[in-house]
């Protein structure tokens, strides 16, 4: 996911720089990229132009005969009429749907809750209001109901230029934010974490139940527990939490997942920022924090709060970068930061029920160069007891993915113990191993990745598919006839088959699906099949959602650029048939948006997303070929009133005649 830069230098990065933040893997361990030069470079069938060498050195044999086929005509899963790509200020859907805005920022989530007021914002308004930048969506039914259940939704992190009046000036044409009150501060804090809001569909639409029960804020400063093996040890001690359990907040929920026993989880991704200060001299956290990037100092929360300052509280940053179980269910319930699962940037943890009844969760370290892993619980869930379920992630065995360049996957155990993570590399216990998993990866020799996002597998035809979003500073030294593209800007998806279509394997296959970007640039190397229009082709995927079909359904993160000519958005793509590697696009965002979330309910029939920072930017837009903040807005999407900021938001997408979305 896209995160802020520093707050006093707003328009300093776009989203695909990103990428271009320094790299924090120091380790030897081969890049994805080496894997696949040195894999089709043996198979040895790279022959002709550029471009047919792209293609013939990231997509399978059979790849390449479907796409062949493709040439006189496809049979894809997907039936609609695509949306033509471009930017304007305003969000565009495939005709025969409408796009319906549900939740803004800021509306109001309680009977009592108080309505927005962009002028007169507080911290008090805000934790009883919808939150800012919306990502992962989640659903989940009341009663079995695909019209009637709980809408989960993380608000990953802020943009204050878009949110506050008065913040930013212009100086001799220069553009600067300037700092923020405590005021700001605490609005910001109230409007991370999430939100559970029961929802319901009524003669074809969409609405809140304001006075449900289960409606709830989670928030930066909800008090949660740490359970697991780290729970407790001494590197998540505190002055003000001597007992290391007991945890103030959740900060940048990007995406997340529900579990089989409709609990909710919110991934905690780029925490680095929120901290400031330094640590003490030869602190033992010192090398810990540096591969996580901690700290960034992006956000102003330091100046205000002791806990975000490294300096006055070391241990308060390992207490993040976990992943965070909810029990949506009960309002009442603590959120629990699951330490079993490990600690990185975490992108999402999507779910899926092996064959012998354990429950494998597939998670990616959104960071250039980091890793793939899974977590695989010990227990077996129960469907018949939800109670028996509950604490399920507490135990179990984390795994990292390593690439061979024959095609084949080796999940290796993270666990204190085995190979290299002992006390002779500073591992004392499972808690040290799970605090920097990071470090614990990098000595078992993971393979590198281009920014790992979601990872989504697929119930119906067996497969995982990884989104890589990007990696600029793949160099030149990495670059042959089977990997053409140094400065990898529009990323990759990968397949992996896990052996006997066993999601708990340790051993598996692996194929890359698409290599993004525009293929009618030959250099790029995308690899679309030749049925994907002008339209249809896509770069920098991050979150991705699998249908009630089995449809494959990609979001993008930095599309909106003069490169691209096009903003983020939702492509279906095809992933069996002669139609594989076909990709449409069904609905794009407004100018600065991302697209975050893609989430059907159980019936197909509506399609949930989520809209973030849109308006955040607006120089490379000839619409608006300027900076955009708060008081001149490249768009004021959703709701177009010259009194009202843009407002990130979550869409519900149906079929205007009603049925099944893409069908």
């Amino acid at each position: 996911m896209n995160k802020p830069v520093s707050q006093h230098d707003l328009f300093k990065t776009s989203q695909l720089e990103e990428a271009d933040a320094p790299a924090r893997n120091p380790s030897d361990n081969p890049t994805m990229g080496e894997i696949i030069g040195a894999r089709f470079s043996r198979r040895g069938f790279l022959q002709g132009s550029l471009a047919v060498s792209a293609i013939a050195a990231t997509v399978s044999p059979v790849a390449l005969l479907s796409a062949e086929t493709a040439k006189a005509g496809t049979a894809s899963a997907f039936a609609f009429k695509e949306v033509a790509a471009g930017v304007d200020a305003d969000h565009h859907v495939a005709e025969g749907y409408e796009a319906d805005v549900l939740l803004r920022w800021g509306d109001r989530l309680f009977p009592d809750a108080p309505e927005f007021d962009p002028t007169k914002q507080s911290a008090a308004a805000q934790v009883r209001q919808f939150g800012y930048n919306n990502d992962y969506v989640g659903f989940i039914p009341l009663a079995g109901s695909s019209t009637r259940g709980l809408l989960v939704v993380n608000h990953e992190y802020t943009n204050p230029h878009l949110m506050f009046p008065g913040l930013v000036t212009i100086t001799d044409g220069k553009v600067k934010q300037g700092a923020l009150t405590k005021e700001q501060v605490d609005i910001e804090i109230a409007a991370h974490g999430g939100t559970i809001v029961e929802i319901e569909k009524v003669n074809g639409k969409w609405r809140i139940v304001l006075e449900s029960p289960y409606n709830r804020r989670i928030t930066a400063d909800t008090e949660m527990m740490m359970t697991g093996p780290a729970a407790g040890h001494d590197r998540l001690k505190t002055q003000a939490d001597p007992s290391g359990i007991k945890v103030l907040g959740t900060i940048n929920n990007c995406a997340g997942g529900v579990t089989p026993w409709n609990t909710y989880i919110m991934a905690e991704e780029n925490i680095h920022g929120y901290f400031d200060g330094k640590l003490p001299e030869g602190h033992r956290e010192t090398a810990n924090y540096k591969r996580l990037g901690i700290p960034e100092g992006s956000y102003e929360w330091a100046r205000f709060y002791d806990r975000f300052d490294i300096g006055k509280q070391p241990n308060e940053a390992n207490r993040f970068g976990w992943i965070v179980e909810v029990d949506a269910l009960d309002p009442r319930a603590v959120p629990k930061k699951r330490t079993a699962l490990g600690r990185t940037k975490h992108e999402g943890a999507e779910s899926i029920v092996a064959k012998d009844g354990r429950v494998v969760f597939y998670l990616g370290d959104d960071e250039r160069f980091d890793y793939v892993y899974k977590f695989v619980t010990a227990g077996k869930f129960d469907p018949n007891n939800r109670a028996a379920n509950m604490d399920l992630l507490d135990e179990g065995t984390l795994y990292v993915a390593k690439f061979a360049q024959d095609g084949t996957l080796a999940w290796l155990p993270v666990v204190f113990g085995q190979g290299p993570l002992t006390s002779a590399n500073g591992f004392e216990s499972q808690a040290d191993v799970l605090i920097e998993t990071r470090r614990a990866a990098d000595l078992l020799g993971a393979t590198k990745m281009d920014r790992p996002e979601d990872v989504q597998p697929n119930a119906h035809n067996g497969k995982v598919y990884v989104m890589l979003t990007n990696n600029t500073k793949r160099g030149g030294e990495q670059v042959d006839a089977a990997n053409p593209r140094a400065k990898n800007a529009f990323g990759h998806i990968i397949e992996i088959a896990e052996a006997d279509g066993d999601f708990a394997a340790t051993q598996g296959k692996w194929e890359v699906l698409l290599k993004c970007g525009d293929p009618s640039i030959a250099e790029v190397g995308a690899t679309f099949s030749t049925e994907t229009t002008k339209n249809g082709w896509f770069g920098m995927p991050d979150n991705c959602a699998i249908d009630a079909a089995g449809r494959l359904w990609v979001s993008t993160d930095g599309n909106t650029n003069k490169a691209t000519g096009r903003t983020d958005g939702l492509w279906a793509v095809d992933t069996e048939g002669p139609a594989r590697a076909t990709s449409k696009l069904f609905y794009r965002v407004p100018v600065g948006g991302e697209l975050c979330g893609p989430l059907f309910t159980p019936d197909d029939e509506t399609a949930f997303v989520a809209i973030q920072h849109p308006a955040d930017g607006g120089d490379d837009w000839d619409g608006h070929g300027r900076p955009s903040y708060y008081e001149d807005l490249s768009t004021r999407w959703p709701d177009f009133k010259p009194d009202m900021p843009t407002r990130p938001s979550v869409v519900a997408i149906t079929k205007t005649e009603g049925g099944k979305i893409g069908i």
